[in-house]
C-alpha cells in the first residue's frame, strides 16, 4: 500500500489505511470528527460544517452535517474492513470565534456543532476517547491512521496529541 497525505476541506471527508495521513486546516467554529478502527488500522475524517442538514439551504453534502457525517464515515469506513462495533470517536474544533458579537445567552456556531457530533456518535454508539474543543482559537489538525495518532496544532499554543 502507497502512503497518501489527503486534505480534508470545509464539508468534505476523507478515508483511509494504515499507510495514510489525513489533514484539516483552520478549524474554527467547525469540527473534525475523526473516527478509527484498531483492529484494522483504517479511520476517516469530515470536517462538518453545521451541526444538521436545517440550518443550510442546500442540504445535498452530507460531510456538511455533523448528523449525516457520522453515518457517512462509518459506512465509508466499513467498506475498507472497519467494522463499526469497533470504531471510536476523537473530535477537534468548535471553536467561538466571535464571542464579542453574541448576545447574551445565545448559543454560539461552535457549541452547536460540538453538541451535534457528540449526538451523532452516541446515536451510533462510538465512544469519544478525546477531544479537543471549545474556547476561541482556531486549530489545524493532523491524523496518522496506522498509528492511530492525532497531533492538534493552533497559533500560539503547544501541540496537542489526542
Amino acid at each position: 500500500m502507497t502512503a497518501r497525505q489527503t486534505f480534508v476541506k470545509v464539508a468534505q471527508h476523507a478515508v483511509g489505511g494504515r499507510e495514510d495521513t489525513l489533514i484539516t486546516l483552520g478549524l474554527g467554529s467547525c469540527v473534525a470528527i475523526m473516527l478509527h478502527d484498531r483492529a484494522t488500522l483504517v479511520g476517516g475524517m469530515a470536517h462538518v460544517l453545521l451541526p444538521e442538514p436545517s440550518l443550510a439551504r442546500d442540504a445535498s453534502n452530507p460531510s456538511k452535517f455533523a448528523t449525516s457525517a457520522v453515518p457517512l464515515l462509518m459506512d465509508e469506513i466499513r467498506a475498507l474492513g472497519g467494522s463499526a462495533s469497533r470504531l471510536e470517536a476523537r473530535l477537534v474544533g468548535g471553536a467561538s470565534m466571535f464571542t464579542s458579537l453574541m448576545g447574551p445567552g445565545s448559543l454560539n456556531m461552535g457549541e452547536r456543532n460540538i453538541r451535534a457530533s457528540r449526538e451523532a456518535l452516541k446515536k451510533a454508539n462510538i465512544p469519544i476517547l478525546a477531544e479537543e474543543v471549545g474556547r476561541d482559537y482556531g486549530r489545524s489538525v493532523r491524523y496518522w491512521i496506522g498509528e492511530s495518532r492525532i497531533v492538534v496544532t493552533s497559533v500560539g499554543r503547544p501541540d496537542i496529541v489526542l
